[in-house]
């Protein structure tokens, strides 16, 4: 749930108090992504190649993502780098601040990177992870004179453990992604464990952070270790930084799209769309590209961004693009998936601040066989959504001002 903070934050950005850079049209259809040349083009373009000889197991939901992640800090030997947005006070964060001062006090060196905004409250926890050897920073912190940083926060979900095994997805760490999205109160979200020559990348982009916060370069095979093939994908992880004039996610999400040729399916929580991006999608639908997008019904817990949405579901819908909303309970996985060959996962949003100004990390894999499985859980997911209603009774009447004022907000800053 995003508190006063937040909403601050939120704002900022919708006020245009940020210099938003991006793609103001939507690129021509590029070589396939089947293409050999279309790696080679991608990886050049957002700064890392895709290496060969991964192994990445989709974690499903609170029940399979939190002791995944629990039990592989509980092995760590060496280093643990942790970096998130989300760390709420409750059951699930005083189990990541036990497991990870157990293995500050066994000799392991911790690092841990929170954002201020999505751990606003934490601070006991902090301490006591400060108190057992863990060394913490908090990004930007929102007590600052330094406004102008009050709008740039780090949305990343980076674990890296002894340099060996990564997660990376949506998953923050609070009570609202327990279980198994069976109830209102169980999000619905992905995660992923990450082995092979990918996870230096991973580690890359956790760095990138530490050393913008810790002024710590770090180095060493804790860190880097050598890594071997472990499996089969290709894979690379791209990360951005806007603050310091680094634009990944929005150019990736482009590429995938002007690249695809068969089919794109999209599920993100926060499905916002610029009008380049508006645009991109009907010009794949419109050259046949089979287009489904699955996003968040009335559960949504920043109910503005459903209501800005709407703004081109018309335009979408009669270029042919397939909107369905989530039934049941919060959709929070970010997932994308094009030709049955390109996945994106990880923590960027299809919306503004993800675009342009939070700093996120995704991972692209390059698999025939990982992208038929989450095309499964993408059908999965779909099965507990339905069409998009444009008549809604919501965008009628007297209610209709304050949602037609905050989708010109977008319309105009973004």
């Amino acid at each position: 749930m995003l508190g006063l903070p937040a909403l601050i934050v939120a704002a900022l950005g919708l006020s245009g108090c940020t210099s938003v850079r991006r793609l103001h049209e939507p690129l021509p259809a590029i070589s396939a992504i089947h293409s050999p040349d279309f790696a080679q083009a991608t990886g050049s373009m957002l700064g890392a190649s895709f290496l060969p000889g991964n192994r990445i197991t989709t974690l499903s939901d609170g029940d399979a993502i939190f002791p995944a992640m629990l039990g592989a800090i509980h092995l760590a030997r060496h280093t643990v780098t942790f970096e998130t947005f989300v760390f709420h006070r409750g059951g699930i964060a005083q189990q990541f601040v036990d497991a990870l001062a157990e293995r500050a006090r066994a000799g392991v060196e911790v690092k841990m990177i929170v954002d201020d905004l999505g751990s606003f409250g934490a601070g006991a926890y902090f301490a006591a992870l400060r108190a057992a050897g863990v060394q913490l920073e908090v990004y930007h912190p929102v007590f600052s004179a330094d406004l102008w940083r009050l709008n740039y926060r780090t949305h990343r979900k980076l674990l890296v453990v002894d340099g060996k095994i990564g997660f990376i997805g949506g998953v923050g760490i609070g009570d609202e992604w327990h279980g198994h999205s069976s109830g209102s109160d169980e999000w619905r979200d992905l995660h992923y464990r990450v082995e092979g020559p990918v996870v230096a990348q991973l580690q890359a982009a956790f760095h990138s952070n530490w050393f913008a916060v810790h002024h710590e370069v770090i180095l060493g095979p804790g860190y880097f270790p050598a890594l071997t093939e472990i499996g089969h994908a290709r894979a690379g992880a791209f990360f951005s930084a806007p603050q310091r004039g680094r634009y990944t996610v929005g150019l990736m999400y482009h590429l995938a799209i002007a690249g695809a040729r068969e089919s794109l399916l999209i599920e993100n929580p926060y499905f916002v769309p610029d009008r380049a991006l508006t645009e991109a999608l009907c010009a794949a639908a419109q050259r046949g590209v089979k287009v489904k997008v699955i996003m968040p019904g009335r559960h949504i817990d920043f109910s503005p961004a459903r209501l800005a949405s709407r703004k081109r579901w018309p335009r979408l819908r009669a270029a042919g693009v397939e909107l369905y909303e989530f039934r049941g309970t919060m959709l929070h996985s970010k997932l994308l998936v094009a030709d049955s060959l390109f996945v994106s996962v990880g923590s960027a949003n299809f919306d503004p601040r993800s675009l342009a100004i939070n700093d996120e990390a995704n991972l692209v894999v390059l698999d025939p066989s990982f992208a038929r499985e989450q095309e499964r859980v993408f059908e999965s997911d779909l099965q507990r959504s339905r069409p998009v209603d444009l008549q809604s009774p919501i965008l009628s009447g007297v209610i209709d001002l304050p949602i037609r004022w905050f989708q010109s907000t977008f319309e105009r800053q973004f």
